[in-house]
Parts: structure tokens; sequence; C-alpha cells
């Protein structure tokens, strides 16, 4: 049956613990930043980042009336001074075992000791305590170091609060070869002698060993070391690391985390754990595997192994010394090569691995598997990527930066680039309208800005749209700025409906309603223009507050009524087509966009019942101009006074048409008469 033993030491140290709490107490009260990282967990880094703790690099980052957490791992002596000439609001929550290294360093300083610190001289807090001891200070790590040394005739000796302290032993005893004076102050946290005693004891007994915590973090890597002596050891960040294939041939597994993994990470890492042996437990009860506590604790004091660099979640450098089609061979000087499978090689698809990298190259990568089948360490070239982009992605996701990047693959829905780990940009996010065929993207490099960012699921979603439609925002504000009613600009027609067409001004979309596209009448924009057709308008109104542009198309051409009088004067005959029929008349067309009025009682010498009577839709028809109002866009038409004017001219051409010699007096008319009585 296969079983896991939690340690009876493991996750959140009293310091930590404490500057999580101080921190999160701050920013109730106001603004509130750290600076640096408060402590080596990312996840609790993002944690605190989504209360509105915030870490900055500088003093010079961090604005007025902000408070500033100073981070467990403490912070030289010049950062206090400053801040107070600031007048920064400093809330200390550095770790009092660093708290106690740094006040013994000053004093040792003062007394003219040189003090050596034993650490790594990177590390935050190493840092800070040689800023507390001064000039006459230095940080060794190892005891090849140690042995490099010159005589020196004072010497005073602190820790790393996170020494191993078989190490710390080891290099004390060769320290005292080189001076005659030597103060030794073990300054290793309780804390952390008791968790590296309690991960010790348990990786004695268990077949498989796993460590949850931050990469980044010093105590988290050397409880992996420790472990790694005694069996197989995995080091992950978060549950989503773990691989079944670690627990396959294992019974017992134990599970251990450094002094700045939070709770709920471990029972993350607990519960996957859980669900992986339940499979494999078949024949056992649904329930989780009982958790036994470790009693027995080894002390520490005669660990002193030489700690290897070989073990699950190590990172390692090496040169490649092999290319075939699925896997890359890196030489990690080791007892055996490591491999790098095709999938673990980048984030994304590649065809060709010669295309990544190349014989001889020197890369990083993570220890998945200390040895395969074939005897090789399994590596992961993109877990490290991933790993060393994820500062650089979280910064990117709170800063809203833009980045370029390549699309490397083309996947359902949408795009996928390599930033370290795979970003994915959903098709409705490449462009501002529809993105089409996906595929011609392929190749292509983006403009883009994190959008959403979880490491702990490994989701990074990417746009290159909400960067476009900030810079179509800024054109828009800017045309909106400086256009005029009256000035005549280019576009592009984008779509039409049936009260108009919007037009592109280039970055902004402006109306041609379908009353200003043309003096006639027309049933559907259509008529006049067509989708990417350039057309020339006049800016009819501005309204900036909503952002509106109302355009014009006709205001551009001759209004046709502006010499109706001059074409169409009173008392012309005109010809024309009948274009609509109103119960009370009939209307003409004379020309485009101008009409004339027959009404009911012109259309003809007699009386008309209805108007269809006289005229027909389409018939062409002549008529007598009898008013022209061209400012109210009114002319009247006669058909009667037409006809009754041509009767009238009839009769008159007749009487000049008569014979002259035929001659009639009155007394011939009267004497005619007569004769007929």
């Amino acid at each position: 049956m296969k079983e896991i033993i939690k340690a009876e030491k493991a996750g959140f140290c009293f310091g930590v613990k404490r500057a999580i709490d101080m921190a999160e107490n701050a920013v109730l009260e106001g603004k509130t930043v750290t600076l640096g990282s408060l402590i080596h967990n990312q996840q609790v880094v993002d944690y605190l980042k989504s209360k509105g703790i915030k870490p900055v690099d500088s003093l010079e980052e961090i604005a007025d009336g902000e408070q500033l957490v100073i981070r467990s791992h403490g912070v030289p002596p010049e950062i206090y001074r400053e801040s107070q000439k600031r007048n920064i609001k400093l809330i200390d929550a550095t770790c009092p075992y660093v708290q106690k290294a740094q006040k013994l360093a000053a004093e040792l300083s003062k007394d003219n000791y040189v003090v050596i610190v034993v650490g790594d001289k990177d590390h935050p807090e190493v840092k800070g305590i040689l800023g507390w001891a001064g000039e006459n200070s230095l940080a060794i790590n190892t005891i090849e170091q140690a042995k490099e040394l010159p005589y020196i005739p004072s010497m005073a000796v602190l820790a790393q609060t996170t020494q191993h302290p078989g190490t710390f032993s080891e290099i004390v005893e060769e320290l005292r070869k080189h001076t005659d004076n030597l103060i030794v102050h073990n300054t290793i946290c309780k804390a952390t002698e008791e968790r590296q005693a309690a991960a010790q004891a348990l990786a004695e007994k268990v077949d498989v060993m796993i460590v949850a915590g931050g990469r980044s973090s010093s105590n988290t890597r050397k409880l992996a070391a420790i472990c790694s002596q005694k069996t197989p050891t995995y080091l992950i960040e978060t549950a989503a690391e773990i691989q079944e294939i670690w627990f396959k041939d294992a019974n017992c597994i134990g599970l251990t985390a450094g002094a700045s993994t939070p709770d709920w990470i471990i029972e993350e890492v607990y519960t996957k754990m859980s669900e992986i042996l339940e499979k494999a437990n078949e024949a056992l009860v649904e329930e989780t595997p009982e958790v036994r506590k470790e009693d027995d604790v080894n002390t520490m004091e005669n660990f002193e192994h030489e700690l290897p660099s070989i073990y699950g979640g190590a990172i390692v450098n090496g040169t490649v010394v092999k290319i075939t089609e699925d896997e890359v061979f890196v030489d990690i000087g080791w007892k055996s090569e490591g491999v790098i499978p095709r999938e673990e090689l980048t984030a994304t698809q590649i065809l060709n691995l010669n295309e990544a990298v190349k014989i001889g190259d020197k890369i990083s990568a993570m220890v998945t598997r200390v040895e395969n089948n074939e005897g090789y360490t399994v590596l992961s070239r993109k877990k490290v990527a991933e790993y060393e982009a994820r500062e650089r992605l979280a910064a990117l996701a709170e800063s809203k930066e833009e980045i370029q990047a390549k699309v490397t693959e083309v996947t359902k829905g949408g795009l996928l680039v390599d930033l370290g780990m795979r970003g994915f940009i959903p098709a409705s996010q490449i462009e501002i309208g529809y993105a089409g065929d996906l595929n011609k993207y392929l190749g292509q490099t983006l403009r883009l800005r994190v959008i959403e960012y979880n490491p702990a699921k490994r989701k990074l979603i990417l746009s290159q749209k909400v960067i476009l439609e900030e810079e179509q925002a800024e054109k828009r504000e800017q045309l909106l700025a400086s256009l005029q009613e009256g000035d005549v600009v280019k576009g592009i027609v984008r779509r039409l409906t049936d009260f108009g067409a919007f037009v592109d001004l280039g970055g902004i979309d402006g109306l041609l309603h379908i009353s200003d596209m043309a003096f006639s009448r027309i049933n559907h924009p259509s008529e006049v223009v067509k989708v990417n057709d350039e057309v020339e308008l006049q800016v009819l109104k501005v309204d900036r507050d909503k952002g509106r542009i109302s355009l014009g198309l006709k205001q551009l051409k001759p209004d046709p009524w502006s010499n109706v009088e001059q074409k169409y004067p009173v008392g012309s005959i005109i010809q024309g087509k009948v274009v609509r029929i109103a119960p009370f008349g009939a209307f003409v067309q004379l020309e485009d966009a101008v009409d004339g009025l027959i009404h009911i009682s012109q259309l003809a010498d007699r009386r008309v019942a209805k108007v269809e009577d006289v005229v027909k839709v389409g018939e062409m028809i002549s008529a007598k101009v009898i008013e022209c109002k061209p400012e109210e866009k009114r002319i009247s038409l006669s058909i009667r006074e037409m006809i009754a004017d041509a009767q009238k001219a009839s009769d008159q051409e007749a009487m000049l048409n008569q014979p002259e010699d035929i001659k009639i007096t009155i007394g011939d008319a009267i004497g005619n008469i007569e004769q007929d009585k």
C-alpha cells in the first residue's frame, strides 16, 4: 500500500509568517510596497500583489504617502538612512534571526574584526548583513573559497540563517587555520535546523521525497539537496509540476516544504499526491492516504555530507553534445549525460530541433528525473525558461507594456507564441475586426500585451487587439479635436445600413445619412455608394461629447434648385416624367432632384375626380410653369392653363388667318336679316 508522510516541521517559519502578517496589516492603513520580494516564493508574492502590496526595486519608485515594508531578509543600513531623509514610513519585517546577525556584524566590525559571512554573496540577506559589517567584511560559500583566504589577525564568522550546519562547521574549521583570533557565532535559524533535520530523517525512510517551495528560496534548495543524499528527490513550486511516474515504484513518499512555502501550496501538493496514490491503490476504499507525522527527528550536528547538484527540480548548466530527431543530449558534468525530450525543449511545438539549439550551445535545464531506464538524467529546458520568465511576465501583466513575439503555431481558436512559457492569442484578440484565416499569421511577429497571467495554472493570454484599439481611440480623439464643421475630408465606406453609410475617416467612423447623399430621393444608400468606395465628403456636424461625426455628400455638389428660376421661368412650357401620384396631384420630374407639382385642379380643363384618370406614373407630359419658389423648393405646374393658352393661341391664329377680300358691313348684315324676313 502506497502512503504519504509529511515532515514534522515544514512550511512557514515564524519570521516569514510575521512578515506577511505585517504587510497585510499595513495595506489596510494605506498604499504599501516592499523593497524586493517580501519572501522568496512567487506564489505568495503574487497573492500579496492581489492585495495591493507590490514589490519595487528601489526607493526612487516609492511614491509620496506609500508605506515601505522591509522584507524578511533585511536590508543594509543605508536603506534606513535614505528612507528617513525622504520621510518614508518604514515597517520593519526583518526576521529576528537576521536582525541578530546584522547587530553582531555591526558590533564585531566596530571591534576591528574582519566579518566573514558563510553564505551566498548574492542573496539579499547576506548583502544586508555585509552592509551592517561595512567594508571590512566578505562572504564565502564553499570550503574551496575558505582555503583561498590569506592570514587574517582577527576574524569573526557568522552564518546565513538558512545555511546548512554541516557546511558551516566545515568552513569554520578551515578558517581556524587562517587566523589566531577567531570568534564564531552560529546565526543559523533554529527553524532552518529543525526543518533540515526533519527532512533528512524523513528522507532516510521513504522511497521518494517531494520538496515544495520556491526555487529562488535558499532554504528550500538546501532541503532538496539534503533529501537527495538519501533518496530520489523532486523540488516543485506548485502541484501542477508533479508527475505520476515519480511514484511508480515507490510505496512510501515523503513531503516537506521550505520556510517560505504557505500552507495552501502544501495542501495542494498533498492533495495532488493523494489523488495519484488513490489511483495506484485500487484495492483501497476511496479516501486520502493517512498522514503520518515524524516523531523520530535526528539532529543535524553530524550531517556533513557534501551536497550534490543533481536532484529532481534542480537547475543544471551544460553543453549540447548531440541532437537527434526527438532528443537533445547535454553534458552536465555528472556520471551520465542529460537528455531533453522534444516536448521539453520549448514551450511551443517545434518541427526541427536544430532550429532551437546547436551542438556546443551552453544551456540551463531542470532535472525532471534523476535517471531513466537508459541511465540518462531527464531534463526540461522549457521549465527553466518558464521559471526565468515568471517575474518578467508578472511585471508585464502589471505594467501593460507592449511586447513583440513571433507566432510559432496555429491552434484551434487562436495562435501560440513562446515567451518562456506558451502564450495563447485568441482569434478574437488578433485584430479589431474578424481575423479570417489564422494560418496567414504563422511566422509573423505580432505586437502583444499580457491580458491574463496565472503562473500556477500556466495560463498566459495575450492580445494585439487591445493595442490596436487604444491606438484607434487615440487617433479618434485627435481627429475629433481637429475636425471642424465645413471641412472637406476623404474616407472609405465601411458599412451600409438602411439609414445611411458609415465612413472610416482614418481612425473614426462618421455617418453619411441617406438624406445627405443626394438632392434626389433615394430608396437605399447602395444607389449612391458601395462598401470600400473612397469618397470625398463635407463635415456637417461634430459632437465631441458623444464622439459622433455627421457627413454630407450632396453638400459638395451644386444645388439644382439654385438656378431653377432661370431654367424654368413662370409661363414656360416644360416636359417631364410623372414620378409620383398623390390624391391631390401628380409630381413631375423636371431633372434629377427637381420635381414640380401639378395640382389636381390643374390637370385638365374639366373637373377631375381622380388623378389617375388623367396621368400615369412614368408617362411623359408637358405642362406650364405657373409658379416657381426655389427657396421653398416648389414649382407649380398646370396642364389646364397650358390647354387654355393653346386654345387662345389657336383662336387668335384663326382670326389672323381670315382672308382680307371678305368684307362685311353692318348694313350688309342688317340687309341680309331683312331679306330673311
